[in-house]
């Protein structure tokens, strides 16, 4: 069934510094093949770059080979200029003369009007690997809108950042979907874009963002990338990391946002963003970073180090005063229990400071729908133990795995 889903490209062998050449790259080399003769939309952001680090859109609107004809903003916009959370607004992208479409203002899903004068949808975006960000949940609305137009959707496929092996976290719940839990499938999925676009499609996980849409199928084509295995986090496929948003400017930003995203929701202590360093930290004034660190590291969490660290963050809540906790890393990837990290952190608080209780939260909607459901914050907020949490945030990872495993392209 993939086979007639894929474009299936030959190439010779890769020179020892191009280790991954990503789908536009895949794409150049053959010549703009799938988009000849067709009009051309493109949904994209500053992460969408080639090998040299020119942007998709400037690749498709010079060459004489692509009808590009509009572009698609989705969070941040498609030139990285609207910061985390707010609307991004219709416009002409001044350097092509080209319509910018908003996916992320009074609408996420495009309208058929949209769609106009389309033959076939572009998508080309830097992931994650979390469900959590809203750029999967672009491409599956656009799929969805795509389909009911009868424009076809080619996914130009990029690295999993977080590799292709680690899946963890439990199922969306019915009633907890949303723009930031859009599909049925763990918190990390182990896929790559265009894995997952290949999984939404065949599986009816297509739902829309209550869940409860009849799933629509679009005709979808995917690029594969040339080298990548699943065994390579990003560090190993020698591309250059653009900041796919402003809160994630590094690779380690992305390693670091599956541990510490989901604790942030708890409002309880920064988590490194407003500083330098996003997503990388637990501190805050009250916290003594020394026994802190040792509290942590009597749990023997696997894969994970932690160091003390005292600053001051330079926006936000805590701006200009000096803080104290800890920076975590990542000493082996694979066996670390990413998600579970903020949890230990939140335990560790509690044994530490068992005044600081978050419990009962001011806010529970988005800590809830981020998790997917709210037996997490239930179950968690009885006695603040990684062990209350740890069956039920496991409880599908298997059965997704061996499902996911039918949408791999690469080993």
């Amino acid at each position: 069934m993939l086979k007639r889903l894929l474009i299936l490209l030959s190439f010779s062998v890769l020179p020892l510094q191009a280790q991954v050449l990503t789908g536009i790259d895949v794409l150049q080399e053959n010549g703009f093949a799938p988009l000849v003769g067709k009009r051309v939309g493109l949904v994209t952001n500053p992460s969408g770059i080639d090998r040299s680090g020119r942007s998709t859109i400037d690749i498709f609107h010079e060459s004489p080979m692509v009808n590009l004809v509009a572009l698609y903003g989705p969070e941040h916009g498609v030139r990285g200029d609207v910061y985390a959370g707010d609307h991004v607004s219709d416009f002409t992208d001044p350097k092509t003369g080209l319509k910018v479409y908003s996916l992320y203002g009074p609408t996420r899903e495009p309208t058929q009007e949209m769609l106009k004068g389309i033959d076939v949808m572009v998508y080309d975006i830097q992931d994650v690997g979390t469900r959590c960000y809203t750029f999967i949940s672009t491409l599956g609305l656009v799929m969805r809108a795509c389909s009911k137009a009868g424009v076809e959707v080619l996914v130009l496929d990029r690295p999993n950042p977080l590799g292709g092996n680690k899946i963890e976290g439990s199922y969306v719940e019915d009633g907890f979907y949303s723009f930031v839990s859009e599909f049925r499938i763990p918190f990390l999925y182990g896929l790559t874009v265009g894995e997952l676009a290949l999984l939404i499609n065949e599986e009816g996980l297509n739902r829309g963002q209550k869940g409860d849409m009849e799933p629509l199928k679009c005709r979808l084509q995917v690029v594969p990338m040339r080298g990548w295995k699943r065994s390579m986090l990003f560090k190993d496929t020698g591309l250059p990391w653009i900041l796919p948003s402003p809160n994630i400017p590094s690779v380690q930003s992305a390693l670091c946002y599956a541990g510490s995203g989901i604790g942030g929701e708890f409002g309880l202590v920064n988590i490194g963003v407003g500083y330098t360093i996003p997503f990388e930290t637990f501190a805050e004034e009250w916290i003594d970073a020394d026994a802190f660190k040792a509290r942590l590291d009597s749990y023997a969490i696997p894969g994970v180090a932690f160091r003390t660290i005292h600053y001051k963050p330079l926006s936000g809540r805590l701006a200009g005063k000096l803080v104290h906790g800890v920076q975590f890393f990542f000493t082996d990837y694979e066996a670390a229990p990413v998600t579970l990290i903020q949890f230990y952190v939140l335990q560790a608080i509690n044994e530490l400071y068992p005044e600081k209780n978050p419990y009962p939260l001011k806010s529970t909607r988005m800590l809830d729908i981020v998790c997917g459901t709210d037996c997490v914050r239930i179950d968690f907020g009885k006695r603040m133990k990684v062990a209350d949490i740890v069956d039920r945030w496991t409880k599908d990872t298997d059965h997704f795995r061996t499902l996911s495993q039918n949408y791999y392209l690469y080993r």
